[in-house]
């Protein structure tokens, strides 16, 4: 079985300092008296798609759990930062991350790491998923997947793609495409971030992206980007017309963003279960299930248990892509 199936036979469908102010007080989580508030990490930037799930969950979640939450981003190293203060905190269930794919790809772009992915960490649940869309430049002759992979190999090394960054989801997304398109000779360009990338796409200096959804919607639409097709198998509620890969060609190809919730390593197993029950009760909301539609979210809200396993498969996965992708951060 292909690594890309393997990758994502476990998902749904499928990411400076800034402090939210502390929402509702009220008596402490299990077993903690007082009115402690919970510090959730957020090793990205704010305005990311990680960033954006965390502040919508942020109200419902305080509620639920009778504590004030406050949010702290801190991006860095692709999460290392942020997860390093996270992995050192007290084990009371004061302290919780929201992380993306990068928490499981980073041991394999970075020669080493402040913390051990797995072992240092608990799983409380991968909150939810979310497609990318892959987008070409208007100049690019291909309105689908099949004449997207006959241009490339008529032009070998002509098309450019961007990314994130080395080793990011994004880049990863478009080795998989490389590799399961028979080994198209499409090139890597990495940018820190998805600002310049999508100014560059948008101007033609690059022919190629995988973009979030949302923030790709907008030139779609507008005729700015050509849409070529999802990266999950799950149609996408706010591109309903663009195909998935996989319906295209390329029948293994399933590569989604994920996010989700963890807490330091030892964290007692009641106070576990309270934060897994508490947040499948905040996701059940009309209000975060409107906000997760609109940014392109498609809940999920596994098991411990399970988000454990995915964790663990998924670094493997990942693992093949970065070797295959020569990416490093080191």
């Amino acid at each position: 079985m292909p690594a890309v199936s393997r990758q994502r036979r476990n998902i749904a469908a499928l990411l400076a300092l800034s402090i939210a102010a502390p929402l509702i007080p009220a008596p402490a989580l299990a077993q903690q008296p007082g009115d402690k508030p919970i510090r959730m990490i957020v090793p990205n930037a704010a305005g990311s798609s990680v960033d954006a799930l965390v502040r919508t969950l942020g109200n419902p979640l305080s509620k639920i759990m009778g504590q004030p939450i406050v949010i702290e981003n801190l991006p860095g190293a692709g999460g290392v930062s942020g997860t390093s203060q996270l992995v050192r905190a007290p084990k009371d269930g004061h302290t919780l991350g929201m992380v993306s794919n990068n928490h499981v790809v980073n041991p394999s772009i970075y020669k080493s790491l402040p913390y051990d992915t797995i072992r240092d960490i608990t799983p409380v649940s991968v909150v939810a998923g979310s497609p990318f869309v892959l987008v070409a430049h208007p100049s690019v002759q291909a309105k689908d997947l099949k004449e997207l992979i006959a241009l490339a190999k008529a032009r070998p090394g002509q098309l450019y793609y961007g990314s994130s960054g080395n080793g990011t989801i994004l880049h990863l997304a478009g080795e998989a495409l490389r590799s399961e398109a028979g080994g198209i000779d499409i090139r890597h360009v990495p940018y820190r971030g998805t600002g310049q990338l999508t100014t560059d796409l948008l101007g033609g200096q690059i022919q190629l992206a995988f973009l979030g959804v949302t923030g790709a919607a907008q030139h779609i639409k507008a005729g700015r980007l050509h849409a070529i097709g999802l990266s999950t198998k799950i149609r996408s509620a706010i591109l309903p017309d663009v195909a998935p890969l996989a319906e295209q060609g390329l029948p293994n190809y399933n590569v989604g963003g994920w996010i989700a919730m963890i807490a330091p390593a030892g964290l007692p197993q009641p106070v576990v279960n309270k934060l897994y029950t508490d947040l499948k009760t905040a996701m059940a909301t009309k209000e975060v299930q409107d906000a997760f539609a609109a940014q392109g979210f498609t809940a999920i809200g596994n098991t411990p248990e399970a988000a454990g396993q995915l964790f663990q498969a998924e670094m493997v996965n990942y693992a093949r892509l970065v070797k295959q992708s020569g990416a490093t951060m080191d």
